[in-house]
Formats: C-alpha cells, structure tokens, sequence
C-alpha cells in the first residue's frame, strides 16, 4: 500500500480566494494590489512548513504569484510589504481549519527578449555583451586578442602564425581550430567578432570571395577595431582598400604584425608581459626586433620595460636588448626609449639600465 499525504483543502480554494480579494481591494479603491492579484499566475508548494499544536498538525502553504514585468516593475521597491499584506489578506478570509498561508512570493514573468540589452539604451555601440565565461573560453585569461580572418585553404598556415604570435603576446582566434564541436559555429564566432581587440585580415589570392571573411571584416569595421590588412598574394579592396597593406611573408608576418598592433595599449602591455617572462637570450632577440616599431612610449611602460630588462637575465643578457650586435639585432632598449622619451638612460657597472 502507498502512503498518501494529507489532502490538503487551501490550496483548492486560492482562485476564489484572490477573486475574493479582487473585489475587496476595488472596494478600498487598492487598485495596485488588485492589479497584481487580477494578473497573477499562481504556483502553491504545499506543506512548506508544519506546526505541531498539542498533537494536532498546521500545516502552511507558500503560494507564488507570477506577475508581468510591468507590474513587477511598478511594486519591486515596495515588494516585502506587499507580499506580507497579501498574506494576511488571504488568512484573514479564509475558514479551512488547519492550515494556512506562510508565505505569499511576488516574481516576475519570464518573457525571452534576446534585444533587452539593446532596448536598455546602455548597450555600448557596436558591441553586444559577450558573457566573462565565454571570452575565458575563447581567449583565455590574457593576452591582446586578434582575429584572424582567412580562407579555408591556408588553416595550417594560420595555425602556425598564432603559435607565433602567442610569442608576442597575442591571443590569436583561429575559426576552423578554435571553435568546439559542441558549439554552435556561427555563434562562436559571432563571440569572437564581439569581444576581439583587433582583427587581422590574412589577404591570399580571392580573400574576397569568401562570404564569412568579407562579413568579418565588415564587423570589424563597424565595431571601429585595428584591422590589419596582412599581403599574403593579395592587395586589399572594399571598404579596407584605402587601408596600407602590410607587406611580408609567412615567415615574418608574426613580427610585422606585431610591429603594428604594438602602438595599441592593451598590445603593448602583452609585449611587457612578454618580455617580463622572457626565458631565452634567442627569445630576447626576437623581442627586440619589435622595439623599432615603436613611435611612442607611456612613463609606465618605458618604467615597465626597464623593470623587465633589470629582473630578466634572459633578457639584458640578449643582443638585441642590450644592443651589444647593432648590425644583426638593432641598437638595444637604451637607445629606443632615448629615443621615444628624449631622456637620457645608461647601463651601471651591474648592467641594469637607469635614467640619468
């Protein structure tokens, strides 16, 4: 035999109570709480607490009413005192022995509006909410963001170009390697589009005939983000035809990239990080060659840089930031920030760097 719990009798009787409420609160000219128990969906959880009253059992319901967002808009501030009026209403009037109402739940309806964040007229132009958890997911937890935009037949190429500019500093996405099976593609990439800082356009022979890289660069565009026209085979045209091509080779196009994006802050805060965790006189080359393209410098990156130099020794041990091989790996830290500041800076007799 099943055990059966009580039959409860208050929950039964909540519709006539609320329409008994209806017409007492019109009476009282409450329009506010008419209104809300007029509209309401009601939802009761019964039996959500029990009292124990010399051997006899009371047993109380929580009833939930479930108002439109404008309604719920209107009583939000003034919620806790109408739910306990509400309450009391409904155990002032009804007669059923043994039970009552512990709680009365005010919530708003759940309408889907995938536009709200664009009706709030708080949306920044340009760019739609992209959640924390996804950018991790897509960018993860550091590092200038690019968007590599290209054509399906140089993916292997790509692959490669965003290890290297990983060196850099630079959190590459790569559509055909980055996006999860498990994931919708397009959204994924909308994401990526959405949340990126600068998008690098990998020009090889009919680039524009793609649909998807024509579409990307044109979010770019309308997002005002950096876009690097990079020449693989092809000279840019459309919308990014007055842009300057950037000229180099698969084998360069990691630095040359780098060189451009650089001028950006959020860029050159990755580069410093990079030099920072720097673990190779070889690695400290390949990060000099990029300070030629600097053409100007914040006091707290030329600090930053400086610090980087005096803590690395992979670093100031390196020709190019020490500029110990001019001829092979430029002129060295000291003559860039010279140069960029107009401060004088010499080594010590330790080989750190100072400003005179």
């Amino acid at each position: 035999m099943t055990n059966q719990g009580p039959d409860f009798s208050l929950p039964r009787k909540i519709e006539s109570l609320l329409a008994a409420l209806s017409k007492i609160y019109a009476n009282d000219g409450e329009t506010a709480l008419q209104e809300i128990v007029v509209n309401a969906q009601v939802r009761i959880n019964e039996a959500t607490s029990v009292q124990n009253d010399w051997g006899r059992e009371i047993y109380g319901h929580a009833i939930y009413l479930v108002v439109p967002e404008p309604i719920y808009l209107k009583i939000v501030k003034a919620k806790d005192k109408i739910q306990a009026r509400i309450k009391t209403d409904i155990n002032s009037h009804h007669n059923v022995q043994d039970e009552y109402i512990d709680g009365v739940f005010l919530e708003f309806e759940e309408v889907e509006d995938p536009d709200w964040r664009k009706k709030s007229g708080r949306l920044l132009s340009g760019k739609r909410y992209v959640l924390p958890e996804t950018e991790k997911r897509i960018w993860g937890d550091s590092g200038y963001r690019l968007f590599l935009s290209h054509k399906s037949e140089v993916k292997a190429e790509v692959a490669k170009l965003k290890e290297e500019l990983a060196f850099y500093g630079v959190t590459c996405f790569v559509a055909h390697e980055d996006i999860k099976p498990t994931k919708e593609w397009q959204l994924e990439i909308e994401n990526a589009l959405d949340s990126m800082d600068a998008l690098a356009a990998i020009l090889i022979a009919d680039f524009h005939n793609s649909e998807w890289t024509d579409q990307e660069v044109g979010f770019a565009l309308g997002r005002g983000v950096p876009i690097v026209p990079v020449k693989l085979g092809q000279d840019p045209c459309g919308f990014i035809g007055k842009s300057q091509a950037l000229p180099c080779t698969w084998e360069t196009a990691a630095k040359e990239i780098t060189k451009i994006l650089v001028k950006q802050e959020k860029m050159m805060d990755a580069y410093v990080q990079s030099v920072r965790q720097c673990s190779s006189w070889d690695g400290g080359n390949k990060l000099a060659e990029i300070l030629p393209g600097l053409d100007r410098i914040t006091s707290q990156h030329a600090a930053a840089l400086i610090d980087a130099f005096n803590i690395n020794d992979e670093v100031s041990g390196s020709f190019g930031f020490r500029g110990s091989k001019p001829h092979v790996w430029g002129n060295g830290l000291v003559h860039h920030l010279t140069r960029l500041t107009g401060k004088e800076y010499k080594y010590t007799e330790s080989g750190h760097i100072l400003v005179e």
